[in-house]
């Protein structure tokens, strides 16, 4: 599991809050907000994942990693949080750390837009139907089942 031996090589903080990490990272300090997210995200907070993940993502305090980045935005996704749900949509539909995939990518943004507040979900819409625009419509109603069918975890 690469996301646990790039989590254990975070030094641990102390005393740190989920608050703490996300003005350090508001206010561009990387690598201590990595120090202070890193404990929270192992302990399963999705907003803190999807930090992380995000962080990931992009490089910024630690080193880039898509396979990282997935691993904890599908956690915070699976728990719910529409913003890693949109940006675990937007790995699938560019590939990065997991086979390019539009049907699971259709699905993870529909949870997003769903999910999202209302003043946010007409972005998050138009990317997904974005994605619906390379798709046949097979490949669209089964992104629906599976986001019908889908159970926060």
């Amino acid at each position: 599991m690469a996301l646990a031996a790039g989590l254990a090589a975070i030094s641990p903080a102390t005393g740190g809050s989920l608050r703490d990490g996300q003005a350090s990272f508001s206010r561009g300090d990387y690598i201590r907000a990595a120090r202070l997210l890193a404990p929270i995200a192992r302990r399963g907070n999705p907003r803190a994942m999807t930090m992380l993940g995000y962080m990931y993502d992009n490089g910024f305090g630690v080193p880039q990693s898509y396979d990282a980045a997935v691993e904890l935005y599908s956690g915070a996704a699976q728990r719910g949080d529409p913003i890693a749900q949109h940006l675990l949509g937007l790995m699938y539909d560019k590939g990065h750390g997991v086979d390019r995939d539009d049907v699971l990518a259709y699905k993870w943004l529909s949870l997003a837009a769903g999910a999202a507040p209302f003043r946010e979900r007409e972005p998050y819409l138009r990317i997904r139907n974005a994605v619906a625009s390379k798709m046949s419509p097979n490949q669209i109603v089964e992104g629906q089942r599976l986001a019908l069918g889908w159970r926060r975890s």
